[in-house]
């Protein structure tokens, strides 16, 4: 993501120094800054720590250590569910410190300036961490959003259901599709078309206006069926994510009467 961030920044015109990695690991066209750190800050207003989570406090006293930072500055990490806490060793310096977390997968830094375009980032911190965090936001075509520093933990949470549990149920639908006879190289992608317009719709309306399927209609009997094909783990999570799913269709205007007939179905134990 820190690479990512470097290239599509770059493309803007802005100039990045990239320090503290393997040559080998940095991607083209970046290179890595060849000074120290007290140099590679030198000049900058932004400092962005692009460390895995457990990284981020021993990247902040190496910067303190190397005398990088200053009341100048504004250091933000990268960290979904960490807060500003996680720089505290820059706390004397009198740097601006907070956290810009990016709410967009990227698995490959050369794709990052598409991927991030459009996309959220979380702002948490000091006054001047949220202002750095909303020009860095700007400059790289996404929006932001500030946090408190306790909510965090659960808007990241969040996060994880979105896309990487999204993922886990992809796993889950593939193996049921096997099970059900569908070859093993099309069961991995035979509902991706479906998962791409379940997206679809959701980028132009709530969830309870988006949904489709067997709740949202109220029909009970392919619910039964569902269940009834179903064991073990999988039946259990078809039935917590069809109460949720039971849920928005009621906020939909599902009639009552078979929304409480499908939440009688759904309670009800294993037979």
């Amino acid at each position: 993501m820190g690479q990512g961030i470097a290239i599509a920044l770059g493309a803007t015109g802005h100039h990045v120094r990239l320090f503290g990695r393997g040559a080998s690991q940095v991607v083209p066209p970046l290179v890595l800054y060849p000074g120290t750190w007290h140099e590679a800050t030198r000049g900058a207003h932004i400092v962005l720590v692009a460390t895995p989570d457990g990284a981020i406090a021993d990247a902040a006293e190496a910067l303190r250590a190397g005398d990088a930072v200053g009341p100048n500055h504004a250091v933000l990490h990268l960290s979904g569910v960490l807060d500003r806490s996680a720089l505290a060793a820059l706390t004397p310096t009198g740097a601006a410190l907070g956290s810009f977390h990016p709410l967009q997968t990227v698995a490959d830094a050369t794709t990052a300036a598409a991927r991030l375009k459009g996309a959220w980032a979380g702002l948490e911190g000091d006054p001047g961490a949220l202002e750095a965090g909303e020009r860095l936001a700007g400059w790289l075509g996404m929006r932001a959003v500030r946090l408190s520093a306790d909510s965090k933990p659960l808007y990241h949470a969040a996060a994880v259901f979105v896309s990487n549990y999204t993922v886990a149920l992809a796993a889950v639908a593939a193996r049921l599709a096997q099970t059900a006879g569908v070859p093993a190289d099309t069961a991995d992608r035979i509902y991706h078309p479906l998962l791409a317009g379940t997206a679809e719709n959701l980028q132009s309306s709530s969830p309870a206006v988006a949904l489709t399927g067997p709740i949202a209609r109220g029909d009970l009997e392919t619910v039964r069926r569902h269940l009834s094909a179903l064991a073990g783990d999988e039946r259990t999570l078809y039935r917590l994510l069809g109460l949720e799913t039971l849920a928005l269709a009621r906020e939909a205007g599902l009639e009552p009467d078979s929304a409480d007939a499908l939440e009688r179905l759904l309670q009800s134990p294993p037979s």
